[in-house]
């Protein structure tokens, strides 16, 4: 297996329009459509040439949102920054801010569809 073995990632929702905007609001990113059959799906910024993974927001009759034991990471310039906007956007911190040194810095969040989701920031972020 290569480094970095994971390549994409799809978080499952139940109310398409609520979770587009808190993943936008709190990320301060445009989510983008993506055609599929029978999926409505729209894409966390990507680049096919650069390392790390994308993925996008699906929703899919008959697969419910949360509950997961898999939990992915987003990068963040500032944990608390973002976290803050976690909570304008409706919603909760699970875990606040904290060192997991050397690695950095980390938060766990739920979204609106209860996806329990990671905030990270990386050591060089820290300076």
């Amino acid at each position: 297996m290569k480094p970095n073995p994971i390549v994409w990632c799809e978080i499952y929702v139940q109310d398409m329009d609520r979770a587009k905007s808190f993943y936008e609001t709190v990320f301060q990113v445009t989510l983008e459509k993506l055609e599929g059959p029978g999926v409505d799906m729209w894409a966390f910024p990507m680049s096919m040439d650069k390392a790390g993974a994308s993925g996008a927001l699906v929703k899919m009759d008959g697969v419910k949102s949360g509950g997961s034991g898999t939990i992915p990471y987003f990068h963040c310039d500032e944990v608390a920054v973002e976290s803050e906007r976690v909570v304008a956007a409706g919603g909760q911190i699970q875990q606040r801010k904290m060192s997991i040194d050397p690695y950095g810095f980390m938060a766990l969040v739920l979204d609106t569809e209860g996806n329990l989701i990671g905030l990270h920031m990386p050591p060089s972020e820290m300076e």
